[in-house]
């Protein structure tokens, strides 16, 4: 069965981070690789994702040529080692503690922001 798409955006993400933190890869190429993820994680756009399918082409476009730049930069054994590793820790099973703790965390910060804002508006 071939990979989906984001299996292989979030094992290619994995890669780049893990080529970023290896000590033999270039410091232009950090720099590309850390761009790369701020602009992909970041929630401010060069195109807002609000306006109807060009918000969304320049995630489409940027993020990949990002990428592919970044590849360029190091050597492909390198990279490819990286990418094997982040395969294998694509393939480790999830904890379902960690996404319920993780869904836990985030009602109570909700619910602290609530009653924040309730107990300061009485």
């Amino acid at each position: 069965m071939a990979p989906t798409l984001t299996h292989r955006l979030r094992v290619e993400a994995q890669a780049v981070w893990l080529a970023i933190r290896d000590p033999a890869t270039p410091w232009s190429a950090r720099i590309v690789g850390l761009l790369v993820a701020a602009y992909a994680l970041s929630p401010i756009d060069l195109i807002p994702d609000f306006i109807p399918v060009l918000g969304l082409i320049d995630d489409a476009v940027i993020i990949p040529a990002g990428l592919w730049l970044f590849r360029r930069m190091i050597p492909e054994a390198q990279y490819a080692r990286h990418r094997a590793a982040a395969e294998a820790a694509s393939e480790r099973p999830t904890s379902k503690l960690g996404l319920a703790m993780m869904i836990a965390l985030w009602i109570a910060a909700a619910w602290l922001m609530w009653w924040t804002v309730r107990v300061n508006w009485d």
